[in-house]
Parts: structure tokens; sequence; C-alpha cells
């Protein structure tokens, strides 16, 4: 992959990110998500790829645009670079639509077959930062990997902070952690910006654990190579359809346990724009009547580097 189609995606992540922040705080979810979803979409055919969204926004019959399997991009050639592309226009609908923390715009991208290809399910997932790498397992307790954390980060279980989603199937998870005597951090929705948060030291936050969508699982996967994080995952089906859909679309052990690597092979890229004020990235700021600033970060994983990328955009001009 060319490491020039880093910019064109992040103008991909801007569009989504302008057009959803007209509705934060608006209570519109749906309105929300589908303004990021046009805008996602209508970029896509500016930049020379032959892409094919294989995390997105559901199946076909759900979704009219970004389904999984849909060919997006310019393709101007036979050579234009065949990749995969695993997406979410507004990652936090919800936090959008009622003005909350850290709602982002969000692509991440391999060459072609290098993805998981998950169904739209539930994924048991750990996250952490490079020095947790190779120490944390979703086969260890909860207890096990904060203190394995504790270790490596030098710290005390005291000083470690998990981050969880709110939910009452974590219930038996939050109570073990409290009893480990780490501290935790509930979020409502996005645990893609939270699974890579544990990368940056001054995020306040160690580890992610609990059960989320699998699609959100393979996005966070590709961030945290680009970081040199780990993350493991194993799929948890609702109904014998999930588990249907996931054998037809090549995996074969369902109780399997991916690593980082796994979901995401080779090369791959990440870019994401903030949405609202998060602990990755800042939200759209409104400058004036017609301009507005953007706060995106770009990854590649074969070199490691990290680029922040604010940017203002004149709403009168239609070149973003």
């Amino acid at each position: 992959m060319d490491r020039n189609l880093a910019l064109e995606f992040v103008r991909i992540t801007e569009a989504a990110s302008l057009a959803c922040a007209r509705f934060i705080g608006q209570g519109d979810e749906k309105a929300a998500d589908q303004a990021a979803v046009d805008a996602m979409r209508r970029e896509f055919d500016s930049v020379d790829i032959d892409g094919t969204v294989v995390i997105g926004e559901g199946e076909r019959d759900e979704a009219p645009m970004l389904y999984i399997g849909e060919e997006v991009g310019g393709k101007r050639s036979e050579h234009s670079p065949k990749i995969d592309i695993a997406l979410d226009p507004l990652e936090g609908t919800t936090i959008c639509a009622h003005g909350g923390v850290g709602a982002i715009s969000v692509i991440a991208v391999a060459e072609r077959g290098n993805f998981l290809h998950a169904p739209d399910t539930y994924m048991d997932k750990i996250a952490c930062g490079p020095k947790g790498k190779g120490h944390i397992s979703l086969e260890k307790s909860p207890t096990e990997n904060i203190q394995v954390i504790s270790e490596v980060l030098k710290k005390p279980v005291s000083d470690v902070t998990v981050v969880i989603l709110d939910r009452p199937r974590h219930k038996d998870l939050i109570a073990e952690v409290r009893k480990a005597g780490a501290r935790i951090r509930l979020i409502g929705d996005g645990d893609v910006s939270a699974g890579i948060a544990p990368c940056w030291e001054d995020s306040g936050i160690d580890l992610l654990m609990g059960i989320g969508g699998a699609p959100e699982g393979v996005i966070t996967a590709a961030g945290l190579k680009c970081l040199g994080g780990d993350f493991q995952g194993r799929l948890r089906f609702r109904n014998d359809e999930e588990k249907e859909r996931a054998k037809a679309m090549g995996i074969e052990d369902l109780d399997k346990m991916f690593s980082r690597d796994e979901i995401a092979q080779g090369s791959v890229m990440f870019c994401a724009t903030g949405v609202t004020d998060g602990p990755l990235l800042k939200g759209v700021r409104a400058l004036s009547r017609n301009r507005s600033q953007t706060d995106s970060i770009v990854m590649r994983s074969k070199t490691g580097t990290v680029r922040r990328v604010t940017a203002e955009h004149d709403h009168n001009l239609k070149d973003i």
C-alpha cells in the first residue's frame, strides 16, 4: 500500500466527522449516523483504490451503503491498489447524539485478504499498550491480567485502570476487577478509542476488558498493531444464525482465540478523526459560521509512524 494513501483516508474520516458533527447533542442517533455514512461513502469515490468493505455498516440487506462486501474507490486503472477496508463512519452514535465523550470516525485498511472477516456479533476482548504485549491473555482471569499489567507497568494494582463497557453482562467482570483492587472507568459506547487508549501514557487507561462488537474489535486490533499494543479476541455468538454466517465467512474454529496479528495481518494503516472530545482525539470545533477544525490521527504499522493532523475546513469550498 502506497503511504500516500494515508492522507487520502484521513480526508474521508474528516468528511464523515464534519458531516455528523452537526448532530452533536441533538439526540438523533439515526440522523448523525446517516450523515457520517453518506459523507464517507461519497469521499471514497475520490480515492484511486480497488477497495472492498470487510467490516462495515452490516450485511447488504441491512445497510444500503458501506455494507460488508461493497466495492468502493475510484478504481482508475488496473493498477489501483486492491485493499480491504474496516470502517465505522461514526463509532459512538449514542455518544454523538448525547454530546458525550469519545465519538470518532475511523478507517483501517490492509492488503486484500488480511483482515479477519468477522460477522456482526459480539467479541470477548482484551487490549493493552506496548509494555504489556505478550503478557495479557483471555485464557487468564481478569485478576491475573491486572496483576501482570501492574508488574510490567511498575505501578501498584490500585493505580491500574481498566476500561469496561457499562453493560449488565459485565456485572461479574466489574465485581472481580474491583475485588482485585484496580480502578474502573465505565464507558457507554466507543470501545475502539478506549481500546487504543492504553498506548497513550497520558490517557489514564491501562487495559480494556469485556465483551463488545466484533467489527469494532477488528478495527481496534489494526490500531493497536500500528502502535505496538496487544489485543486478543474470541467471538461470542448470540444464536446459531450468527455461527453459520461466521462459517460462511471462513471461520472454522468458532471458539478460537484470535491474536492481534491473526485479526489484522500484514501491513495495515489506521486513521481516525474526532467527532467529540475523547481520550484519543479532540472533537470537531466550529471556528466560525463557515469554518471548522478537525483533529485526526494517521498511523502505519510498517513504519510505526504516528501523525497528528489538525486541519481547518472552509465549508464554502467543496474540497476538504
